[in-house]
């Protein structure tokens, strides 16, 4: 099989379709979502009603079937054009969150689910990180406890996106204590069910950009899931998890590209329409050659997050590259919106421009899912040979 960088026609539609989407919702909008501190559920209800949601879900299920190729393709045009991480994380966890479910879910889980998220009826948050666990996810202390019909669920989730507003939660949990597993990765099971509030408190966390788009602290009291809310075997959840790890450094490698691209063309916009001393600045090297490096970063994190979409799509082992491609987008992404925030000098500081509102929110792409330095470890031992660091 031959990797090729030719544009097929059906990746074109795809750009051209999201595109017609994303162009309804300007920068007007996403300011207003953002001051507000509002859901984008508009947008949400056009990509839903565009039958994107469910690009890479099955078509038996009203999905599209496709890649995480398309996907990519199609979360970098989200991207593009104004709205931000507050645009990408309303979509975001539909392409990889229910992964699981595709994947180990039984028949009846799947008929049940999965048409509800392609057509945006229900809503998911993904309830993963601990306060005290981080990215040791083998340290998690929220427990299920078996019990007649399904299990008692308690514990403390952190950063869970959108619980705001979603209807269901994917909680990974403890089945078996830490101490009692052969191996600290067993143990954990995930399950697939109802937010309900009466049994989960959810508070919203301040934070420094994508106000629009909620992050909270999520406390699991007493909460009872029954059997048929289990995806797969119990003790297998860390297993299925890993199917969608990659996937989401793919998507996110393609986002970061997406911004980096949107910030980069307002700042060149912006660098032929300003004139000073007599002439616009985009004439002077100080301002063209900081741009054009950005461009030719973006351009290249781009080839490397296509190489592990193309890699992923065709079933071949993409743990290298998928990781490079987050590592590289973020960087070029986060540069591309600080230079676009220079170029406009005085103004990239004010909302008007929206350039320190993209600053601001293509910082968590620097963070999340995976911090730098633990990338950086994984490409030493998996790629180099080194011992392993932690």
């Amino acid at each position: 099989m031959t990797m090729n960088f030719e544009v097929t026609e059906e990746q074109k539609a795809i750009r051209e379709g999201v595109a017609a989407v994303a162009k309804q919702f300007d920068d007007h909008y996403w300011g207003r979502k953002e001051a507000e501190e509002s859901f984008p559920f508009e947008f949400h209800r056009a990509m839903a009603e565009g039958g994107w949601l469910g690009i890479t879900m099955p078509e038996e299920y009203g999905g599209a079937g496709l890649g995480v190729t398309e996907a990519s393709i199609m979360m970098n045009e989200v991207a593009r054009h104004g709205g931000g991480s507050a645009a990408i994380s309303t979509i975001h966890i539909n392409l990889f969150g229910p992964h699981p479910i595709v994947v180990f879910g039984n028949s009846d889980q799947k008929s049940e689910w999965i048409p509800r998220l392609v057509s945006g009826k229900d809503q998911v948050c993904f309830g993963v990180t601990e306060p005290d666990a981080g990215l040791d996810t083998t340290r998690i202390k929220t427990f299920a406890r078996k019990v007649d019909g399904g299990y008692i669920i308690n514990g403390r989730k952190l950063w869970t996106s959108t619980a705001q507003v979603a209807t269901k939660i994917l909680i990974l949990a403890r089945t078996t204590p830490i101490e009692e597993c052969r191996k600290p990765t067993d143990g954990m099971t995930i399950f697939y069910t109802d937010l309900d509030r009466s049994k989960i408190e959810v508070r919203k966390i301040p934070k420094m950009g994508r106000a629009a788009v909620d992050s909270n602290a999520t406390f699991i009291d007493e909460y009872f899931v029954p059997d048929a809310h289990r995806i797969g075997e119990e003790g297998k959840g860390f297993s299925y998890l890993l199917h969608s790890l990659n996937p989401e450094r793919i998507l996110v490698a393609a986002e970061a590209i997406g911004m980096g691209h949107d910030a980069l063309g307002r700042a060149a916009r912006y660098a032929t329409e300003r004139v000073v001393f007599g002439r616009q600045i985009g004439q002077n090297q100080g301002i063209q050659h900081p741009l054009a490096e950005s461009w030719i970063e973006l351009e290249a994190a781009d080839a490397i997050t296509m190489k592990a979409a193309w890699l992923y799509d065709a079933g071949m082992s993409c743990g290298a590259e998928a990781n490079a491609a987050k590592f590289l987008a973020a960087r070029a992404a986060f540069t591309a919106c600080e230079r676009a925030v220079l170029t406009h000098g005085g103004l990239g500081y004010s909302k008007e421009y929206q350039v320190e509102r993209l600053m601001r929110e293509v910082m968590v792409f620097r963070i999340a899912p995976v911090t730098e330095q633990l990338i950086l470890s994984f490409v030493a031992e998996k790629v180099l040979g080194q011992k392993k660091s932690y």
